[in-house]
């Protein structure tokens, strides 16, 4: 009598760059991996936002003729007449940014040999994952970069760096949306160069 054996997504897999991964089990673990990914965002996003409301209390405390602070139960409002240095907005977004690159480092590892899988499972070899990620780490240190200049230099930014980011990141969504593609398409019936189906 043969056994019918229920694949199901193991951790020991996070390792595991051969066989096949059907979609039934890819998606749902993508799925956890952007959930995780948001939430790890919004963690490392709210000392940002706490950082530029104190900067922005700062700033009115010690230019009381320029601000307008309103507060009340359950409400803080500062309004700034006038120009508003940039530094109060990105300085507190310096320590944020790397916080994303690891965020993001940490979800490519997570998905990384699931995608191989999850393309051997149509007959495509695992180097297709690797498409959109050039385009990743060049946006991430582009991003680090300029925001790490911007508002900190008496000169007027350089709009160049901000174009070539723009463009990366028009690049990074194409390579990501032909390797969505690839992931969807369904898997082979029978065994392939890569192994069996899983049941």
């Amino acid at each position: 009598m043969a056994s019918h054996r229920t694949p199901r997504f193991q951790l020991t897999r996070l390792t595991q760059w051969s066989g096949r991964e059907p979609r039934r089990l890819f998606w749902p673990w993508v799925a956890c991996v952007m959930v995780l990914n948001m939430i790890a965002g919004m963690a490392a996003g709210v000392p940002m936002v706490f950082g530029i409301v104190r900067n922005m209390a700062a700033f009115a405390a010690a230019h009381p003729d320029r601000a307008t602070v309103t507060s009340g139960p359950g409400q803080y409002s500062v309004q700034i007449d006038g120009p508003v240095p940039p530094e109060l907005m990105l300085e507190p977004m310096r320590g944020f940014m790397p916080v994303v690159a690891i965020v993001a480092l940490l979800s490519v590892l997570l998905l990384a040999a699931a995608v191989v899988r999850r393309l051997h499972d149509s007959g495509r070899r695992g180097w297709w994952g690797l498409l959109p990620l050039p385009f990743l780490a060049t946006g991430l240190i582009a991003m680090i970069v300029v925001f790490g200049r911007v508002g900190f230099s008496p000169a007027e930014p350089d709009v160049v760096p901000f174009v070539v980011l723009f463009l990366n990141n028009i690049l990074y969504l194409a390579a990501l949306a032909l390797l969505v593609v690839q992931l969807c398409r369904p898997s082979d019936p029978g065994p392939n160069r890569f192994g069996p189906p899983l049941d």
